[in-house]
């Protein structure tokens, strides 16, 4: 039987990534339990203290144990953290080091959605892949450099180091490990009670792009502004360029380093956001929706789109469209 702990870190968070995983196991529990066979885990809430209070003090939960006591887990959960991140993270110095005190001896880690943050605090994922919320992955990449953020990612298993996508995909992380622990039979199960779907893998069809310009390069914000207005138009690197007095090479250079993109890829993205929008809003086909936001090639503009969003044009109006819907 698995030791599993819940973390409660100090600060605020997000109670529903502490209920949601400790009802998934214990389900498992019960499951095994109706077939006459010995429970899988044993869930348990780890804190700072016996008793925390989280969302201004609408809830408190009571841990079972705190991380000065003697003794020894397999797997620590740690929720999302909920407020200012970068104060999440130096409110835990005492639970990141118990967390890398209990891996060293041999415990794995998971982190849901923020909760990435704390895990790549504790430097368990520098060099690895690392998942989070689509909208927070801009700010993980400015704090976590040495990580290698794959936001477009629901699970990531980087040798028993695990982490999920945003808000509810730490879902499919609690599938992900049923599935690795007790087997697929009962990860199915899991799926069909609590309704998860499986099979996803993506978080990028949720993915709504806005450029990062929490940045002090000018000529770059510059360039941004041009692109998000004329993202209709047929725009070049070289124009870039000239348009901010700067050399090719040391605008691409300033441009990946200020956003976290290429000048190609952030050309891509806004024009296909601009593409999701009118797919979801407007009764324009994809080849209208395609010339509209400066597409002239069929199959590059499918291809990139679902390079971007994981699906294709007509699959992405078939879920999200209003006037489909309607």
């Amino acid at each position: 039987m698995k030791h599993v702990s819940i973390l409660l870190p100090a600060g605020d968070v997000v109670v529903g990534s502490i209920e949601g995983p400790h009802k998934v196991l214990t389900q498992v529990n019960d499951f095994l339990a109706g077939m006459g066979k010995n429970p899988a885990f044993k869930v348990e809430l780890v804190g700072l203290q016996k008793s925390q209070t989280f969302t201004n003090g609408l809830y408190t939960l009571h841990a079972a144990r705190t991380i000065d006591e003697d003794f020894q887990t397999d797997l620590i959960i740690i929720p999302a953290p909920h407020g200012d991140l970068a104060q999440a993270v130096a409110l835990n110095h005492a639970t990141l080091a118990w967390i890398n005190r209990q891996h060293a001896a041999g415990a794995e880690v998971a982190s849901l959605c923020l909760g990435a943050f704390l895990l790549a605090a504790t430097g368990l994922v520098d060099g690895r892949q690392c998942a989070t919320h689509w909208l927070a992955a801009d700010a993980f990449r400015a704090m976590y450099p040495q990580v290698e953020l794959v936001a477009e990612k629901v699970v990531t298993d980087a040798h028993g180091i695990y982490s999920s996508g945003g808000a509810y995909s730490y879902l499919n992380l609690m599938l992900y490990l049923v599935e690795k622990y007790v087997g697929r039979e009962l990860a199915v199960l899991c799926a069909k009670v609590f309704q998860i779907d499986i099979g996803r893998h993506s978080q990028s069809p949720f993915t709504m792009f806005s450029g990062l310009k929490e940045h002090e390069d000018e000529p770059i914000k510059k360039a941004q502004r041009f692109i998000e207005t004329n993202f209709q138009q047929r725009i070049s690197v070289e124009e870039l360029a000239a348009l901010t007095y700067l050399s090719r090479r040391n605008f691409e250079r300033r441009f990946k380093k200020a956003t976290f993109n290429t000048a190609i890829e952030y050309i891509q993205r806004v024009k296909i956001e601009a593409a999701k929008m009118s797919l979801e809003t407007s009764r324009d086909n994809v080849n209208e929706v395609m010339y509209s936001v400066g597409y002239s090639d069929t199959k590059a503009f499918r291809s990139i789109f679902k390079k971007i969003t994981g699906v294709s044009p007509l699959e992405y109006r078939n879920k999200y469209s209003k006037v489909v819907a309607a």
